[in-house]
Protein backbone atom coordinates (compact mmCIF):
# COMPACT_ATOMS: atom_id res chain seq x y z
CA UNK A 1 0.00 0.00 0.00
CA UNK A 2 1.73 3.64 -1.14
CA UNK A 3 1.95 5.54 1.91
CA UNK A 4 1.70 9.45 1.03
CA UNK A 5 3.94 10.75 3.70
CA UNK A 6 6.42 8.25 2.78
CA UNK A 7 6.61 7.99 -0.60
CA UNK A 8 7.76 11.21 -1.10
CA UNK A 9 11.04 10.29 1.01
CA UNK A 10 11.41 6.85 -0.38
CA UNK A 11 11.46 8.51 -3.78
CA UNK A 12 14.08 11.15 -2.71
CA UNK A 13 17.04 8.61 -3.99
CA UNK A 14 16.93 6.55 -6.83
CA UNK A 15 18.85 3.91 -7.87
CA UNK A 16 18.85 0.70 -10.55
CA UNK A 17 22.39 -0.58 -8.77
CA UNK A 18 20.77 -2.08 -5.78
CA UNK A 19 17.43 -3.24 -3.74
CA UNK A 20 17.25 -4.20 -0.81
CA UNK A 21 14.53 -5.57 1.77
CA UNK A 22 14.08 -6.99 4.92
CA UNK A 23 16.08 -10.53 4.00
CA UNK A 24 16.80 -9.64 0.30
CA UNK A 25 20.02 -7.95 -1.73
CA UNK A 26 20.16 -7.93 -5.00
CA UNK A 27 22.64 -6.11 -6.86
CA UNK A 28 21.30 -5.16 -10.83
CA UNK A 29 18.81 -7.91 -9.94
CA UNK A 30 20.60 -10.71 -8.96
CA UNK A 31 20.74 -12.01 -5.53
CA UNK A 32 23.78 -11.49 -3.33
CA UNK A 33 24.28 -14.94 -2.37
CA UNK A 34 24.49 -16.04 -6.14
CA UNK A 35 26.88 -13.91 -6.80
CA UNK A 36 28.78 -14.37 -3.71
CA UNK A 37 30.97 -17.45 -4.50
CA UNK A 38 30.03 -17.21 -8.21
CA UNK A 39 31.47 -13.92 -9.34
CA UNK A 40 34.78 -12.49 -9.12
CA UNK A 41 36.15 -9.24 -8.35
CA UNK A 42 36.58 -7.82 -11.71
CA UNK A 43 33.39 -8.92 -12.69
CA UNK A 44 31.64 -7.58 -10.08
CA UNK A 45 33.27 -3.84 -10.89
CA UNK A 46 31.75 -4.32 -14.05
CA UNK A 47 28.03 -5.44 -13.13
CA UNK A 48 28.04 -2.07 -10.68
CA UNK A 49 28.95 0.45 -13.31
CA UNK A 50 27.61 -1.32 -16.57
CA UNK A 51 24.76 -3.05 -15.54
CA UNK A 52 25.64 -6.57 -16.97
CA UNK A 53 27.97 -9.30 -16.87
CA UNK A 54 31.17 -9.06 -18.06
CA UNK A 55 31.88 -11.95 -21.29
CA UNK A 56 35.39 -14.30 -19.53
CA UNK A 57 37.56 -12.71 -21.57
CA UNK A 58 36.23 -8.72 -20.76
CA UNK A 59 36.68 -9.23 -17.40
CA UNK A 60 40.24 -11.18 -17.78
CA UNK A 61 41.20 -7.59 -19.74
CA UNK A 62 40.12 -5.66 -17.09
CA UNK A 63 41.39 -7.66 -14.43
CA UNK A 64 45.00 -7.38 -15.70
CA UNK A 65 44.58 -3.70 -15.91
CA UNK A 66 43.26 -3.24 -11.95
CA UNK A 67 46.20 -5.63 -11.65
CA UNK A 68 49.01 -4.16 -13.51
CA UNK A 69 48.35 -0.26 -11.44
CA UNK A 70 48.28 -1.68 -8.13
CA UNK A 71 51.81 -0.08 -7.07
CA UNK A 72 54.62 1.79 -8.02
CA UNK A 73 56.84 1.77 -4.85
CA UNK A 74 57.29 4.26 -2.44
CA UNK A 75 58.39 6.98 -3.94
CA UNK A 76 55.12 7.28 -5.78
CA UNK A 77 53.29 10.54 -4.00
CA UNK A 78 49.96 8.81 -3.15
CA UNK A 79 52.19 6.18 -1.69
CA UNK A 80 54.64 8.13 0.36
CA UNK A 81 51.63 10.70 1.45
CA UNK A 82 49.41 7.60 2.70
CA UNK A 83 53.19 6.52 4.70
CA UNK A 84 53.74 9.60 6.14
CA UNK A 85 50.14 10.26 7.13
CA UNK A 86 50.65 6.38 8.74
CA UNK A 87 53.60 7.63 10.89
CA UNK A 88 51.16 10.58 12.54
CA UNK A 89 48.94 8.32 14.87
CA UNK A 90 45.69 8.59 12.26
CA UNK A 91 44.01 5.51 11.95
CA UNK A 92 44.49 2.84 8.72
CA UNK A 93 41.49 4.79 6.93
CA UNK A 94 42.66 8.29 7.06
CA UNK A 95 46.18 7.00 5.68
CA UNK A 96 44.17 5.31 2.54
CA UNK A 97 42.37 8.12 2.36
CA UNK A 98 44.99 10.57 2.29
CA UNK A 99 46.73 8.71 -0.49
CA UNK A 100 43.71 8.34 -2.88
CA UNK A 101 43.03 12.11 -1.93
CA UNK A 102 46.45 12.32 -3.90
CA UNK A 103 45.53 10.91 -7.29
CA UNK A 104 44.65 14.25 -8.88
CA UNK A 105 44.87 15.12 -12.63
CA UNK A 106 48.80 15.23 -12.47
CA UNK A 107 49.08 12.22 -10.42
CA UNK A 108 46.74 9.93 -11.12
CA UNK A 109 44.83 11.61 -13.99
CA UNK A 110 46.96 10.64 -17.38
CA UNK A 111 44.93 7.01 -18.21
CA UNK A 112 41.45 9.02 -17.90
CA UNK A 113 43.13 11.83 -19.99
CA UNK A 114 44.97 9.24 -22.51
CA UNK A 115 41.30 7.70 -22.86
CA UNK A 116 40.37 11.42 -24.25
CA UNK A 117 42.95 11.60 -26.37
CA UNK A 118 41.91 8.16 -28.07
CA UNK A 119 38.32 8.96 -28.19
CA UNK A 120 39.16 12.26 -29.96
CA UNK A 121 41.32 10.59 -32.27
CA UNK A 122 38.66 8.04 -32.63
CA UNK A 123 36.02 10.98 -33.66
CA UNK A 124 38.50 12.73 -35.85
CA UNK A 125 38.72 9.07 -38.07
CA UNK A 126 35.20 8.62 -38.09
CA UNK A 127 34.64 12.54 -39.68
CA UNK A 128 36.46 11.06 -42.59
CA UNK A 129 40.52 11.76 -41.54
CA UNK A 130 42.77 9.26 -41.98
CA UNK A 131 44.17 7.71 -39.03
CA UNK A 132 47.58 10.24 -39.01
CA UNK A 133 45.34 13.07 -39.72
CA UNK A 134 42.80 12.63 -36.87
CA UNK A 135 46.19 12.03 -34.73
CA UNK A 136 47.68 15.04 -35.53
CA UNK A 137 44.30 16.97 -34.75
CA UNK A 138 43.59 15.63 -31.31
CA UNK A 139 47.87 16.26 -30.40
CA UNK A 140 47.74 19.82 -31.62
CA UNK A 141 44.04 20.14 -29.63
CA UNK A 142 46.41 19.71 -26.37
CA UNK A 143 48.56 22.80 -27.87
CA UNK A 144 52.27 23.47 -28.83
CA UNK A 145 54.64 21.27 -26.94
CA UNK A 146 51.92 20.08 -24.68
CA UNK A 147 52.57 16.51 -22.63
CA UNK A 148 51.07 13.50 -24.18
CA UNK A 149 49.86 11.89 -21.21
CA UNK A 150 50.11 8.13 -21.43
CA UNK A 151 53.15 8.25 -23.14
CA UNK A 152 56.56 8.20 -21.88
CA UNK A 153 58.38 7.13 -18.68
CA UNK A 154 60.88 9.33 -16.27
CA UNK A 155 62.06 5.79 -14.78
CA UNK A 156 61.60 3.03 -17.43
CA UNK A 157 63.07 3.49 -20.70
CA UNK A 158 59.79 0.33 -21.78
CA UNK A 159 57.31 0.22 -19.42
CA UNK A 160 56.81 -3.54 -18.87
CA UNK A 161 53.64 -3.38 -17.36
CA UNK A 162 52.48 -1.60 -20.55
CA UNK A 163 53.79 -4.11 -22.74
CA UNK A 164 52.71 -7.20 -21.05
CA UNK A 165 48.81 -5.51 -21.00
CA UNK A 166 49.30 -4.43 -24.87
CA UNK A 167 50.20 -8.09 -25.43
CA UNK A 168 46.41 -8.84 -23.94
CA UNK A 169 44.99 -6.42 -25.78
CA UNK A 170 46.24 -8.21 -29.00
CA UNK A 171 45.05 -11.72 -27.63
CA UNK A 172 41.47 -10.37 -26.95
CA UNK A 173 41.14 -8.92 -30.60
CA UNK A 174 42.30 -12.48 -31.44
CA UNK A 175 39.77 -13.91 -29.70
CA UNK A 176 37.10 -11.52 -31.02
CA UNK A 177 36.63 -10.03 -27.38
CA UNK A 178 37.45 -6.72 -27.84
CA UNK A 179 38.08 -4.48 -31.94
CA UNK A 180 41.63 -3.61 -31.37
CA UNK A 181 40.43 0.18 -32.84
CA UNK A 182 42.18 1.85 -29.67
CA UNK A 183 44.86 -0.37 -29.31
CA UNK A 184 45.67 0.73 -33.28
CA UNK A 185 44.93 4.55 -32.36
CA UNK A 186 47.18 4.37 -29.68
CA UNK A 187 50.01 2.87 -31.67
CA UNK A 188 49.36 5.50 -33.70
CA UNK A 189 49.87 8.36 -31.32
CA UNK A 190 53.30 6.45 -30.75
CA UNK A 191 54.35 6.17 -33.92
CA UNK A 192 53.52 10.25 -34.15
CA UNK A 193 55.25 11.26 -31.53
CA UNK A 194 58.31 8.97 -32.10
CA UNK A 195 58.60 10.78 -35.97
CA UNK A 196 58.23 14.05 -34.09
CA UNK A 197 60.77 13.64 -31.34
CA UNK A 198 63.37 11.44 -33.58
CA UNK A 199 63.10 9.04 -30.64
CA UNK A 200 60.45 6.19 -29.58
CA UNK A 201 58.73 7.71 -26.50
CA UNK A 202 56.56 4.19 -25.41
CA UNK A 203 53.08 3.76 -24.10
CA UNK A 204 53.29 3.81 -20.33
CA UNK A 205 51.12 2.27 -17.90
CA UNK A 206 48.44 5.10 -18.11
CA UNK A 207 48.21 4.20 -22.03
CA UNK A 208 48.30 0.91 -21.95
CA UNK A 209 45.31 0.82 -19.73
CA UNK A 210 43.80 3.59 -21.39
CA UNK A 211 43.71 0.97 -24.14
CA UNK A 212 42.21 -1.79 -22.46
CA UNK A 213 39.45 0.39 -20.87
CA UNK A 214 39.00 1.74 -24.13
CA UNK A 215 38.58 -1.42 -25.72
CA UNK A 216 36.18 -2.66 -22.94
CA UNK A 217 34.03 0.73 -23.87
CA UNK A 218 34.77 2.34 -20.17
CA UNK A 219 33.64 6.08 -20.76
CA UNK A 220 36.79 8.30 -20.50
CA UNK A 221 35.16 9.90 -17.14
CA UNK A 222 35.64 6.27 -15.55
CA UNK A 223 39.40 6.46 -15.97
CA UNK A 224 40.65 7.54 -12.87
CA UNK A 225 38.27 6.15 -10.71
CA UNK A 226 39.10 2.61 -12.05
CA UNK A 227 42.72 3.48 -11.43
CA UNK A 228 41.72 4.46 -8.03
CA UNK A 229 40.29 1.02 -7.52
CA UNK A 230 43.39 -0.74 -8.46
CA UNK A 231 45.89 2.12 -6.82
CA UNK A 232 43.93 2.43 -3.76
CA UNK A 233 45.10 -1.64 -3.23
CA UNK A 234 48.94 -0.32 -2.99
CA UNK A 235 48.18 2.77 -0.75
CA UNK A 236 46.35 0.28 1.62
CA UNK A 237 49.47 -2.11 1.51
CA UNK A 238 51.67 0.17 2.04
CA UNK A 239 49.87 1.97 4.60
CA UNK A 240 49.47 -0.63 6.93
CA UNK A 241 53.42 -2.41 6.11
CA UNK A 242 54.18 0.95 7.44
CA UNK A 243 52.17 0.68 10.72
CA UNK A 244 53.55 -2.08 11.60
CA UNK A 245 57.35 -0.68 11.27
CA UNK A 246 56.33 1.49 14.45
CA UNK A 247 58.24 4.88 13.13
CA UNK A 248 56.53 7.89 14.49
CA UNK A 249 56.13 11.74 12.37
CA UNK A 250 57.84 10.76 9.29
CA UNK A 251 58.44 13.54 6.94
CA UNK A 252 59.56 13.11 3.06
CA UNK A 253 63.42 12.88 3.56
CA UNK A 254 65.38 11.96 6.25
CA UNK A 255 65.81 14.93 8.92
CA UNK A 256 69.55 15.07 8.25
CA UNK A 257 68.70 16.32 4.93
CA UNK A 258 67.40 19.54 5.47
CA UNK A 259 66.07 21.96 2.55
CA UNK A 260 66.90 24.59 0.43
CA UNK A 261 65.43 28.22 2.38
CA UNK A 262 64.67 30.93 -0.67
CA UNK A 263 63.43 33.71 1.19
CA UNK A 264 65.37 36.97 2.92
CA UNK A 265 68.68 36.62 4.92
CA UNK A 266 68.01 37.10 8.52
CA UNK A 267 67.48 40.65 9.83
CA UNK A 268 67.12 42.27 12.92
CA UNK A 269 63.36 43.00 14.36
CA UNK A 270 63.07 46.51 13.80
CA UNK A 271 58.97 48.34 15.06
CA UNK A 272 57.54 49.87 12.28
CA UNK A 273 56.94 53.67 13.45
Amino acid sequence: MSDPMADPVRDWWQTAIIDIAPGSIRIRGYAIEELIGNLNFPSMVWLMLRGELPTTTQAQLLEAALVAAVDHGPQAPSIAIARMTATCGVALNGAVAAGVNALGDVHGGAGQQCMEVLHAVAAGWDQGMSLEEAVEAALSGLGPGAYVPGFGHRFHPVDPRAVRLLHLVERAVGAGAVSGRFARIARAVEATLERRAGRRIPMNIDGATAVVFCELDFPPALGRGLFILSRSVGILAHAWEQMQQGERIKGPTPPRCGYTYAGVPPRPFLPRP
